[in-house]
């Protein structure tokens, strides 16, 4: 087995894979081989070189700034009609749950099941954004 030192990035060029200073008879296996010929960045550079591309990954880019800002929005929302409703509702915020404040007992049990919802449902939008993304721009 010989050594073999990596001075650059593999490429793909007319079907020769070079490694460097490394041969492309070395025994060693690449990238490419394992993915059908191709490096595995080839459909990310391919896409956002494109006309079209661009236009996917600006929107990918537009989708998630919005629903950052939907779910971000939505949470403050929510945080900020806590202390509203405490003080709009008459004799709320002297009530007690098990002798504590009710109060307390909103912002410290309450607020966490939203917290959680919220990045829940980021999360699952943001990844069905992507996956949908991966679609229009032919990844796999």
């Amino acid at each position: 087995m010989t050594r073999v030192r990596v001075t650059a990035p593999r490429t793909v060029n007319a079907g020769s894979v070079t490694s460097g200073n490394a041969t492309p008879n070395s025994a060693t296996p690449n990238s490419a081989a394992l993915t059908g010929g191709r490096s595995a960045a080839a459909p990310h550079e391919a896409a956002e070189e494109s006309d079209a591309g661009q236009l996917f990954v600006r929107s990918l880019i537009r989708s998630q700034l919005r629903l950052g800002l939907v779910v971000g929005l939505g949470f403050l929302l929510i945080l900020l009609a806590f202390p509203l409703m405490l003080g709009l509702v008459p004799g709320l915020a002297d009530s007690t749950i098990a002798g504590l404040p009710f109060d307390w007992v909103l912002l410290g049990a309450g607020i966490y099941p939203v917290i959680g919802l919220s990045a829940w449902l980021y999360v699952r939008t943001a990844a069905r954004n992507e996956a949908r993304y991966r679609d229009l721009a032919g990844d796999k």
